[in-house]
């Protein structure tokens, strides 16, 4: 009896409806961003309608909607309110009239139907809807758990239940856990080559999400009926750590039940499909982007209006107001059929400016279509073979990761066209292999069809021994990243190939390095890694190299325990500081991904250490440096290393890479490698006459050895280069013989007509007018996520630039050239240039809710343009190393450079594309609301000339919200310009131009201070009513200071400003140096004005002390102030570096703002540990000194004048390459030297 009666509670606790009835509710959904404080303005949007279901059968429902309405919010709360959007709820009501029908059995929702022509957005509203009808109950546990599927994916519930004993209803409150669903309804784009960084991730959260709903059960004789249900979904973002403030979305929908009749008359549903179940489905992602909104019918036309509107617009400047059209443009391009394409190309083809503007839009079409009309220009050749390349490289690297697009892209390596050129077949093949990345990155398991044709490619390029064809199919396997590509590439490594083959180094380091994605895919890479490394036999280069990609892996204790034992027994130095290097510098790693590592490393460094500590730079090494923040979640972190081998001083591969961290990811910036096998070869007997000491002699004598290039032999690169961006090698070149023999064959100067250049100075000498501008969409990052109202949540980052160069030139000859171009180092050579060079980049990051209809979210907007105009007339005369520039007079301001951001709540629908809806979310500082934790800074600096007439300006304004609780985020958001301005200034005289003109080299014979006496009258030319007491004084002067040293005038710089008739003026510098054992040198830089006899004197000396006598003032002799260091290791002494600075006189300006620096120096002292003792110091004299007290530890001593009355002394010790300072509570005394080993330990 008690078994039927728990069988009867739970039959009617069970959600249901009942085939025979008619349910109403009402509905009602709102979605709110913003900051969640206190006057500031936020964005939301609100939907509300009346629900009707009715049965069909004993399990399918029809779901009818009317009274639908929508109202968007845009404003601060409780000054703003709620408004209607009458055109966009037509819209969407005209939709939601047709009726849809879902399955519904023991409270879940499937199998959703409606018409063929209903709109996926309209789907999920509905889906939104159904959302507050699908829950479990189980009446026989009052909490439990499951996995069951819903608007947000297939995801763990956790429930709770409560019946309320007077009504009988039962309250059921589900909590969904979004953070782990098995299948989550969330779509990531433009992250394929960011790694995920789980360490990262544990020092903080950039999003977090919940999800809960609250049901009332009501028990019927049909089932369980829901009167009530409330669906709450909160979520913080910040593209820094939430921890310090975040962004806010809350998402709340509503349902109540009106009423529950007897179904009268049958709803005819009419033709209807099936649109899934209840999870969300996202489309027209690639259209629908965040930041526009714009009708998107007859795209075609719209597109052809806004290139030639761009490319006019930018063609000799970069109008940074065009820069939000590229984006319009962009969509508008996404949305147009591949005809558009065609037609579009026909319309453009003929026109350059235009022509070059939609190839390098149409890169954003990241479809089929792009394929298909690359493709077709590539079998009629109507593109350049620089076109080419330039255009695929773009939309490959933006391609969809389709397994379709993946195979319809092979087409690509068998045209013919695409072999005719070499940069574009390299270019083909890399983004061949980086598409195949991106799309495993995506796809697991990933098919190994996919990479088939670059391992054809490998095999047989080692078939038929062609290294060229081997390196490149090596790079396009590692751009790839395949784990089936493995055994592939162990054909060409030395020690694990089954039968091995005897390969040029750069064939083995290409085969090597194409392993350094495939290791954090597949465990058994690291063991051929490791294996590499171990053998002895190996090249040295290889050796390391296998090294440093097993080090990529993130190698576990055991591995780095292994290589230490091994590194105790190695007898190659090489390696043994390669190995060191990066251990030590790893070692001290702060990122997340190293936690672990750096402490394996951090115990292989003490075993080592005491052995390997002392290697010279000479040998080769790796350097890792790095920082990370977690406020912030970002970091960066930089390698450098250089690969010797034991019989060259040089380096014979030198490689450079970055990364950036951000939210638990890591994105690799751009990678730099150089390799030298040609210059290898040509220094392997060594250099005659090579000291070591890298002073002039050594310099020569590598000079006289590159002399020899000639014997290279032909078939090897004298150099390699490759560049990685995101980890994907994009570019690969050989500076081979023949190249190098064309360069000098281009420049030598007994090159007559008929040469390149001489062809290129008889076009200058006719005028040159060139110029060109490139857009590019350097980041777009996507995150999509279902939120409760079944409207897509979007996480989005853009990051658009407009390059642009412009420049007229035109030169002429004196005399012309007539037979050779050696003849232009004896002519005076003019020329007159006028230009511009700049960019524009635009950032946004957006937050909200996105779909064709609408949108709604907060939005940060970031301009920077930068333009650098310019206008000036050049006269050259080479044999006379005599150069001079004239600049026109500043006539009006212009801005070099700005930076304009703030943030904003927005609102945009399609109905009123061109009414969009921004309000700041910081409001204005003249806003009422503005008060309380606000703070505004605003200024403006500028240093003018009234000798040349012209200034430059800083101005800047911010205004920001700030709560100290939510560092760092706040910090950035509000209102903020910045500029740096050049504008016109009053000056003395009306100035004509600007005059600059060097004199350089030394003079023809060297003089004695006595024998210069004679030619200072030339030497300050005009200085001509100078008088002859100053020359008198400057005679005095060299004579003090030079003695009868011999020294040579090595240049004589003139900066005047010419106005008319008048005198210049302006400034003079004369640089002198001696040639005597001890190294002399003096700059003099004199005021060139009538009546004016300020001058700034430097004097320094080189021997065993270096030194530096600085004056300035009339005739250098109101101020002075010397500086000197010197070196000291003694026998039974420490190495110690020493330095003084003196002064007798100083401006007054000078003194007061030491005067204020004087009070941070105690505080500053102490953030920075170090230790103060009062001692009796010079008034006038700064000293320190830095002692190598051990291989890893400095003391560092600074002696300062007095301070408030006080002698003060400071010291700290720090350990080298770290960022920790480590104090000796022992520090006493100034005779005491420091001691940190064991804090450094």
């Amino acid at each position: 009896m008690q078994g039927l009666l728990l069988f009867c509670l739970v039959a009617l606790a069970e959600p249901g409806l009942s085939p025979k009835k008619t349910y109403k509710y009402k509905y009602v959904g709102d979605v709110n961003f913003g900051l969640g404080k206190p006057n500031l303005a936020e964005s939301a949007t609100r939907i509300s309608c009346n629900i009707k279901i009715a049965g069909a059968s004993q399990q399918t429902f029809i779901l009818q909607v009317s009274d639908f309405a929508f109202e968007d919010f845009n404003g601060v709360k409780g000054r703003n309110r709620f408004t209607a959007v009458p055109k966009l709820t037509e819209r969407i009501a005209s939709q939601l009239v047709k009726p849809f029908m879902f399955d519904y059995v023991g409270g879940h929702v499937s199998n959703i139907r409606t018409s063929a022509k209903t709109s996926d957005t309209i789907v999920n509203l509905v889906r939104g809807i159904l959302g507050l009808f699908h829950v479990t109950v189980k009446t026989t546990q009052r909490i439990y758990e499951l996995e069951e599927s819903s608007i947000h994916g297939v995801c763990p519930s956790h429930y709770a239940t409560e019946v309320n004993e007077e009504t009988k209803d039962m309250a059921v409150i589900q909590v969904v856990d979004i953070s782990n669903c098995r299948e989550k309804a969330a779509i990531y784009k433009g992250m394929a080559t960011a790694v995920l960084d789980d360490v990262g991730k544990q020092r903080g959260e950039s999003i977090v999400s919940t999800v809960r709903c609250v049901y009332t059960v009501k028990p019927t004789a049909d089932g369980g009926l829901i009167t009530r249900a409330h669906g709450h979904e909160q979520q913080n973002f910040s593209p820094f750590n939430v921890k310090g403030g975040n962004f806010k979305m809350e998402a709340v929908n509503e349902m109540v039940l009106l009423s529950v009749n007897d179904t009268v008359g049958a709803v005819e549903p009419g033709p209807m499909e099936s649109k899934g179940n209840l999870v969300f489905m996202f489309t027209d992602a690639e259209i629908n982007l965040p930041i526009v909104m714009q009708n998107l019918e007859d795209p075609i036309t719209k597109a052809a209006e806004l290139i030639k509107h761009l490319a006019e617009a930018n063609r000799y400047h970069i109008d940074s107001t065009t820069s939000e059209d590229t984006i319009k443009l962009y969509q508008l391009l996404r949305a147009m059929p591949y005809e558009g394409l065609d037609i579009l190309w026909k319309q453009f083809a003929g026109n350059e400016e235009q022509r070059r503007w939609f190839l390098d839009m149409i890169v954003e079409i990241n479809d089929a279509r792009i394929l298909k009309f690359l493709q077709a220009r590539f079998q009629a050749r109507d593109v350049t073979a620089s076109e080419a390349w330039q255009t695929l490289l773009l939309a490959f690297n933006h391609l969809q990761t389709d397994a379709n697009l993946v195979e319809m892209a092979k087409m690509f390596l068998d045209m013919p066209f695409c072999k005719s050129d070499v940069e574009l077949w390299h270019t083909v093949v890399l983004s061949y292999g980086s598409l195949v990345y991106k799309h495993c990155a995506y796809a697991t398991p990933c098919p190994a069809a996919t990479v088939q044709p670059l391992l054809d490619m490998a095999v047989e390029s080692l078939r038929i021994r062609n290294h060229d064809d081997m390196v490149l199919a090596l790079k396009a396997l590692g751009n790839a990243g395949h784990p089936s590509s493995l055994k592939t590439i162990m054909r060409f490594l030395p020690g694990v190939a089954a039968t091995p083959v005897d390969l040029p180094p750069r064939v083995l380091s290409a085969a090597v390095q194409s392993m350094r994605l495939i290791a954090a895919r597949d465990p058994l890479s690291v063991t051929i890694q490791n294996t590499l490394f171990l053998q002895k036999n190996n090249p040295t280069e290889i050796r390391m190299l296998a090294f440093m990609i097993l080090f990529d892996t993130k190698p576990s204790m055991a591995v780095v325990s292994i290589v230490t034992v091994h590194l105790q027994e190695e007898k190659n130095l090489h390696v043994i500081s390669f190995a060191y290097s990066y251990l030590k510098s790893v070692s001290r790693s702060s990122t997340p991904n190293n936690h672990f590592l750096s402490t394996a490393c951090n115990v292989a460094v003490k075993i080592l250490g005491p052995r390997y500590s002392r290697l010279s730079y000479h040998y080769s090494k790796a350097i890792h440096m790095d920082w990370f923040n977690d406020d912030f979640l970002i970091g960066t972190a930089t390698e450098v290393f250089m690969l010797r081998s034991a019989t060259n001083i040089f380096p014979t591969e030198i490689l450079m890479k970055g990364e950036f961290y951000f939210i638990g990811r890591i994105l690799q910036l751009m990678e730099l490698g150089i390799r030298a096998d040609g210059l290898k070869e040509l220094f392997a007997n060594g250099i005659p006459g090579f000291k070591g000491d890298l002073g002039f002699s050594d310099f020569q004598a590598v000079l006289n050895v590159l002399k020899n290039w000639e014997v290279l032999p032909n078939d090897k690169p004298v150099l390699s280069a490759y560049s990685r961006a995101s980890g994907q090698e994009w570019f690969f070149a050989d500076l081979k013989k023949e190249t190098i023999q064309n360069i000098v064959k281009f420049f030598r100067q007994s090159a007559s007509k008929g040469s390149f250049l001489w062809a290129a100075i008889e076009n200058l000498q006719k005028g040159v007018s060139w110029h060109r501008t490139k857009p590019f969409l350097i980041v777009e990052v996507r995150y999509f996520q279902a939120t409760i109202l079944g409207l897509p949540l979007e996480i989005s980052k853009y990051y658009e630039t407009i390059n642009g160069i412009s420049v007229n030139a035109t030169a002429s000859i004196n005399p012309p050239l007539t037979e050779r171009l050696g003849q232009l180092f004896t002519s005076d050579i003019s020329l007159e240039t006028d230009g511009f060079i700049g960019y524009t980049k635009d950032f946004w990051l957006y937050y909200g809710i996105n779909t064709e209809l609408f949108q709604c979210g907060s939005e940060f907007k970031a301009k920077t343009p930068i333009a650098i105009p310019w206008k000036f007339s050049a006269k050259i005369n080479i044999a006379k190393k005599k150069f001079e520039l004239n600049f026109p007079p500043c006539k009006k301001e212009f801005n070099l450079l700005s930076l304009s951001s703030n943030v904003y709540a927005v609102s945009r629908n399609i109905e009123e594309p061109d009414l969009d809806k921004r309000t700041p979310m910081i409001p204005d500082s003249n806003d009422e609301v503005f008060q309380k934790g606000n703070w505004t800074q605003k200024d403006k600096m500028c240093v003018e000339s009234n000798i040349y007439g012209a200034g430059v300006c800083v101005e800047y304004d911010l205004r920001r919200e700030f709560y100290h609780d939510e560092y760092p985020l706040y910090y950035f958001l509000g209102y903020t310009h910045v500029a740096v301005k050049v504008l016109p200034a009053q000056a003395i005289n009306a100035v004509d131009k600007i005059h600059f003109e060097i004199n350089a080299g030394p003079s023809s014979h060297p003089a004695s201070a006595q024998e210069l006496l004679e030619s200072l009258s030339q030497v300050f030319r005009n200085e001509v009513n100078a008088g002859h007491t100053r020359i008198n004084w400057t005679a005095f002067y060299l004579t003090q200071q030079m003695g009868n040293s011999t020294f040579e005038a090595v240049f004589n710089v003139n900066a005047f400003a010419v106005s008319g008739a008048k005198k210049p003026e302006g400034y003079n510098a004369v640089f002198y140096y001696t040639t005597e054992e001890v190294k002399k040198t003096q700059l003099v830089v004199s005021h060139v004005k009538e009546n004016s006899n300020w001058k700034i004197c430097i004097d320094t000396s080189v021997k065993a002390l270096v030194g530096a006598n600085i004056k300035w003032g009339a005739e250098c002799q109101s101020y002075e102030m010397s500086i000197t260091s010197e070196t000291a290791h003694l026998p039974g002494t420490l190495p110690t570096i020493k330095a003084k600075i003196h002064w007798s006189r100083m401006p007054e300006k000078v003194t007061q703002a030491c005067s204020r620096l004087e009070s941070y120096i105690p505080g500053m002292a102490l953030l920075l540990n170090f230790y103060q003792k009062q001692e009796k110091n010079a008034g006038q004299e700064i000293s320190a000194s830095v002692i190598a007290s051990s291989a890893d530890s400095i003391d560092v001593r600074i002696q300062l004048p007095e301070v408030l009355k006080d002698r003060m002394f400071f010291c700290f010790n720090s350990q080298f390459g770290n960022k920790t300072f480590f104090v000796n509570s022992s520090c006493y005394s100034l005779n005491i030297p420091f001691d940190c080993q064991n804090a450094c330990d």
